[in-house]
Order: structure tokens, then C-alpha cells, then sequence
């Protein structure tokens, strides 16, 4: 199947489904009006009124594994930068050196002793799409057991230097490399359900929502089930840098810092598409919405509006995890 193709019949899949699953959920209390939200740590809580089982999650994002092997060698030109990186990393609670590897091993070796309930990861868990890497990862994950969810961060399908534009190559390797991550789901979006709570994932990893994005997002709103949502890229909260840019009102080639380190096209002109504003605006209006989780500053932060958290996750080439409970109260 070409990847223009895998794109098409996993968006009409996907979108049936969730039609088909809305159609037939009994709208649960509203999520928004009646939560607390707390954080210690990397341990974050959200009680709940809505009408969901206890729940916990672990979620991962920002390893920036760099595995090669020989398979690897026609895109060395593309990989060398990352494939140096994320070495020697300072553990986020020991301090002691540690590579992304060894970060990312430990982290799902605790999930088998702790059995959270399900595992998000958020995107850069690979810092290049190398085959000896989707299958190390996708080794570790079978290990555990765990239901996961995986959404691409710009990183896990970009090979520097390579020709076409983001977008192009997105759809290119998310289909040649990166299938296995969705289990036979929209790369683009897709949702979980997990204990009552629905978790749904939005690839924002060029910084931008498609349109059939948008509606998916807004049948899972209309769904009434509790909501998580997963991305990459934070979304614009006033006051925040850049980095949070999926909805900035300052994003354009003028802010794109590392376009030349990265070896990519700059971020286009005119700003952010009506379709990522919408869903800026969707996101921040849901009232079933519990909680976003983040990731790509590579630093641990909380926001919250219209009593939404957005939790961005620091980055688990440090070791570092997110540990969620969402509680029913």
C-alpha cells in the first residue's frame, strides 16, 4: 500500500469507528466543571465527577532513542547530528549519567513492576526513523503487556537534510517506518478508550492540525465520554515561549530558530492555518476535556485553562515519566 493510501484508508476507518462509537456512548457527567487537578513531582492527580474507573497512566515522551545498524547506512547523512545526542543525559530524580536507552528501559521496567493501566507516549521517543529503532522499541513495549498509545513528535519521522517538506515527509515515513506504533490505527489521529476515560491522539508534530483532525476531535467532544488528549506540541498558552506553538499567534518563518540546525523548510508564512486555530479554540472549550498531555520542550510544566491542565511532560531521555492517576470522586 503507498503511504498516500495508508493515510486515506486509515482516516475513513477511523473516522467510522468514531462516529459509529459516539453514536452509541451515553454521554457521562460533565468532566470539566467538576475536577481538581494536583501535581507532586512527576505525579499528577485529577479527581473526577465524571463516571470512570480509577485509572493509571504513564507517559512517556522525548526519549530520543538514536539505534542504528547496518540498515541504517544509506541514511547516515540524515541521522548523524541526532544519532550523537541524548548520550550522557543527568537522571531527573539521581542525577547519576544515563543514555536515552538505559532512561527508557528503566521506565518500562518499572511499568511492568507498578502495571499502570495504560502508557501514552507523546512523540520523540525516537529521534530519527530507523528500523533497528521502531523495532527496539516496539520489542520493549510487547514486554510489558501494557495498552499504549503512540503519536509522532517531529523528530521520530524527520531524517535531516532530506528532501521535501515536512508534511511530505511525515506521510512518507510514518507509513515506511513507523506503522507498527499505531496498532493498526490513524497515524494522524486516533483514540483509546481506557476505564471510562477516552484518550485521544492528535499528531500536531508539524506544528499544525489538519481539518480531519479538527473533526475528529470535535465527534470525540460530542462523544460526551472523559477526555484526554495526547500531542506532541503544546498548545499556546499566553505568556509561553515559542516551543508551545501549536496555536502561537507569533509562529512564522520570523520565530523559526532551527530551521538550519534541523536542515528542514522553515515554518511558512501567513501563521497558523484556520484549522489549528479552531482547534486551539475546540480544545480549550471542550467540557468533557480532562487533561492534555504534552510534550517536545524537554521541560516539565503545568498550565491550566478554563480549568483544563496542560501537563507538558519533561523529557524521558532523563528518565522522566509522567505518572497520572485519574480518581472518580
Amino acid at each position: 500500500m503507498d503511504r498516500r493510501a495508508f493515510i486515506q484508508a486509515t482516516a475513513l476507518s477511523a473516522c467510522a469507528a468514531s462516529g459509529a462509537r459516539g453514536d452509541s456512548v451515553k454521554p457521562s457527567s460533565p468532566a470539566g466543571g467538576g475536577n481538581v487537578f494536583s501535581s507532586d513531582g512527576n505525579r499528577a492527580t485529577i479527581r473526577t465527577a465524571a463516571s470512570v474507573k480509577p485509572l493509571r497512566v504513564f507517559q512517556l515522551t522525548d526519549t530520543h532513542l538514536a539505534i542504528r545498524d547496518g540498515r541504517e547506512d544509506p541514511f547516515r547523512q540524515y541521522s548523524d547530528r541526532m544519532a550523537g545526542g541524548y548520550r550522557a543525559n543527568r537522571h531527573f530524580l539521581t542525577n547519576e549519567t544515563i543514555s536515552a536507552e538505559e532512561a527508557f528501559d528503566r521506565t518500562l521496567d518499572l511499568a511492568m513492576r507498578e502495571k499502570p493501566d495504560f502508557l501514552a507516549l507523546t512523540g520523540d521517543i525516537l529521534s530519527f526513523p530507523s528500523e533497528a529503532g521502531v523495532e527496539r522499541v516496539m520489542e520493549k513495549l510487547g514486554e510489558t503487556g501494557i495498552p499504549f498509545a503512540y503519536i509522532a513528535g517531529n523528530h521520530d519521522w524527520h531524517y535531516e537534510g532530506m528532501p521535501g517538506s515536512s508534511v511530505e515527509l511525515r506521510e512518507t515515513w510514518l507509513e515506511k517506518r513507523l506503522e507498527p506504533f499505531y496498532q493498526g490505527n490513524n497515524p494522524l489521529f486516533a483514540s483509546y478508550d481506557v476505564n471510562g476515560v477516552r484518550f485521544v491522539a492528535i499528531d500536531n508534530s508539524v506544528y499544525e492540525v489538519l481539518p480531519q483532525q479538527l473533526e475528529f476531535f470535535n465527534v470525540q467532544v460530542a462523544s460526551g465520554m472523559p477526555l484526554v488528549l495526547l500531542i506532541h506540541i503544546p498548545l499556546y498558552i499566553p505568556g509561553r515561549p515559542i516551543g508551545y506553538g501549536c496555536g502561537h499567534p507569533d509562529w512564522g518563518p520570523e520565530t523559526d530558530k532551527d530551521f538550519k540546525l534541523e536542515r528542514r523548510p522553515p515554518w511558512h508564512a501567513g501563521g497558523q492555518t484556520e484549522a489549528t486555530l479552531a482547534f486551539h479554540r475546540a480544545v480549550f472549550a471542550a467540557p468533557n476535556l480532562l487533561a492534555i498531555l504534552a510534550g517536545h520542550t524537554h521541560r516539565q510544566a503545568l498550565d491550566v485553562k478554563n480549568n483544563i491542565p496542560q501537563w507538558v511532560g519533561g523529557h524521558n531521555a532523563t528518565g522522566f515519566f509522567t505518572d497520572l492517576r485519574i480518581i472518580p470522586h
